[in-house]
């Protein structure tokens, strides 16, 4: 049987400037608004919590959040 990784998240390491895929899927979900990010599409993590964000705002408010600052 044939394995398709549409509509299936994916897990992911987060290293500097790229990704590695320890599970195949077709996307991963923002860590703060819970929206759907095609892989394609991904350009914002952090690597110390090890999350995915959907834009660079909700990634400066989640580190913000981590210091405490907001």
């Amino acid at each position: 049987m044939l394995m398709s990784n549409r509509d299936r998240a994916a897990r992911l390491h987060y290293m500097p400037y790229s990704f590695r895929v320890l599970q195949a899927g077709d996307h991963v979900v923002c860590a703060v608004t819970g929206q759907k990010i095609a892989l394609d599409n991904l350009r914002y993590w952090s690597i110390s919590r090890q999350e995915p964000y959907a834009s660079a705002e909700i990634s400066a408010r989640a580190e913000l959040k981590a210091r405490g600052e907001g």
